[in-house]
């Protein structure tokens, strides 16, 4: 019996994108010294979420503030505006963004760094179609066994573009992978994601 072949080459990150839907969160904190349940109070009082088109999936009391989740980033977006102008005085508003990916570059020549790279990539690598803005330089290093490596910060779609791809940067072709950095917890020895 042959082996399927259809969808071997599917990240895990894109399967789980099509099993769980998106949740776009706001947290509402209290500028003041308001506990949660008057701050629940407050927003249904002053913010009709009806009348600005906006379908709020949750309000959840959290230690100090209200988490309310919907279905899009625009409705959030409303959502934060209308709290911002009808309860600014009183409350604050933080909508939560996805932090973008970050990619690092090996063995970057000398003459390549933050200001420059983006430029270099787009110059030698025009098979790529990457645009300006695409990507941000965050940091270069020097390893221990002196290769020197790069940071980028980018949309998902260009990191879909150069992820274990490799790039030419100046007289010599870079290796690309995902940066994932990994801090040890030293109170209870534990391995943490950072960054």
């Amino acid at each position: 019996m042959a082996l399927p072949t259809g969808n071997m080459s599917r990240l895990y990150a894109t399967v789980v994108k099509e099993t769980i839907p998106m949740k776009y969160k706001i947290t509402v904190r209290s500028r003041g010294t308001h506990p949660p349940e008057e701050i629940k109070q407050l927003l249904k009082n002053k913010v009709n979420p009806g009348e600005i088109d906006v379908g709020v999936n949750m309000l959840k009391s959290l230690n100090g503030g209200v988490l309310i989740e919907t279905n899009s980033i625009e409705e959030i977006e409303v959502l934060g505006k209308e709290i911002q102008a009808k309860c600014g005085d009183e409350l604050e508003a933080h909508i939560h963004r996805l932090r973008k990916p970050r990619l690092i570059i090996l063995n970057v020549p000398e003459d390549i760094n933050t200001t420059n790279i983006e430029d270099a990539i787009i110059r030698q690598n025009p098979d790529l179609n990457l645009k300006k803005g695409s990507m941000v330089a965050k940091f270069t290093y020097v390893t221990k066994r002196k290769h020197r490596n790069a940071v980028v910060e980018l949309r998902a779609d260009t990191r879909k573009t150069l992820i274990h791809k490799k790039i030419k940067l100046g007289w010599q072709i870079c290796r690309t992978d995902d940066y994932i950095t990994a801090s040890k917890c030293f109170k209870c020895s534990w391995i943490v994601e950072g960054k």
